[in-house]
C-alpha cells in the first residue's frame, strides 16, 4: 500500500520522552509519578471523569486542572503544593528530537503530505510549537484541546484523515509512542507505527513509505 501522508504525534516523537518532564516535576514540586497517578483517580473517582483528559479536550482550564490536583494531593503530602509553574518546568525539560523532526523534513520534501496529531492543552499552545519548525514541516495541527476530542477515540483520526483530503486511511502512516492511540489509529485503517526508540521507529518508517 503506497503512503501518501504522515501524521505524527508531537510530544513523545518529535520530542525527548515524556517521562523526563513528569519526573522534572517530581523533582522541583516534590510529586511522585504514583503520587501524580493516586491524584488522577482520586478526581475521577469522585468527578466521573479523568481531569487530564478533561483538560486535553477543552473542558477544563489549566488553572481549574491544577486545583483539582492540588486538592487531591494535600492529604498524601500534608499540604497544598505549589503548581503554578507546572507547565514551565515540563516544557524546559523537553528537547526537540533532531533525528525525528529531520525525517519528517526529508519525507515533506519527497512530497507527502504531512500533519501533527496531538493530545494537548489550550494553554499550552505558546509554547510547544516554539519547539520544532510546525509550520515548515507540517501542513496543519490538529490539537485535541481545539477540537474537543483526543486520541485514541476514533472520531479525531478520522477527522485528521478527512482533512487530508485525497489520503484514504490505508495511504496514510501514523506515529505515536502510546500503544493504545497506535493500535486506534489501526483499527480506523491507518498504518501505524509504535515509537519506541529512534533507532526503531526510523527504520520502520523508512520501510513503510519505501524510503532507503
Amino acid at each position: 500500500m503506497t503512503i501518501k501522508a504522515i501524521v505524527s504525534d508531537f510530544g513523545g516523537v518529535l520530542t525527548t520522552p515524556l517521562m523526563q518532564s513528569f519526573l522534572a516535576v517530581q523533582d522541583e514540586i516534590g510529586i511522585s509519578v504514583e503520587q501524580f497517578g493516586a491524584a488522577m483517580k482520586t478526581i475521577h473517582d469522585r468527578d466521573g471523569s479523568h481531569p487530564l483528559f478533561e483538560m486535553e479536550v477543552g473542558k477544563m482550564t489549566e488553572a481549574d486542572f491544577l486545583a483539582k490536583l492540588g486538592e487531591a494531593l494535600e492529604p498524601d503530602l500534608g499540604h497544598q503544593p505549589e503548581l503554578h509553574r507546572f507547565r514551565e518546568i515540563y516544557f524546559e525539560a523537553l528537547d526537540p528530537n533532531e533525528p525525528m523532526i529531520e525525517l519528517m523534513r526529508e519525507l515533506k520534501g519527497r512530497g507527502l503530505r504531512m500533519a501533527l496529531l496531538t493530545n494537548n492543552v489550550k494553554e499550552w499552545e505558546p509554547l510547544w510549537p516554539t519547539m520544532l519548525p510546525v509550520d515548515e514541516i507540517f501542513e496543519f495541527v490538529v490539537d485535541s484541546a481545539f477540537v474537543g476530542m483526543r486520541k485514541p477515540d476514533p472520531p479525531i483520526y478520522e477527522m485528521t484523515i478527512a482533512r487530508l483530503s485525497g489520503a484514504a486511511a490505508e495511504h496514510c502512516l501514523f506515529v505515536d509512542d502510546v500503544l493504545v492511540n497506535v493500535e486506534a489509529a489501526r483499527e480506523v485503517g491507518m498504518t501505524a507505527v509504535h515509537f519506541e526508540s529512534n533507532e526503531q521507529a526510523i527504520p520502520e518508517i523508512r520501510a513503510a513509505v519505501g524510503s532507503d
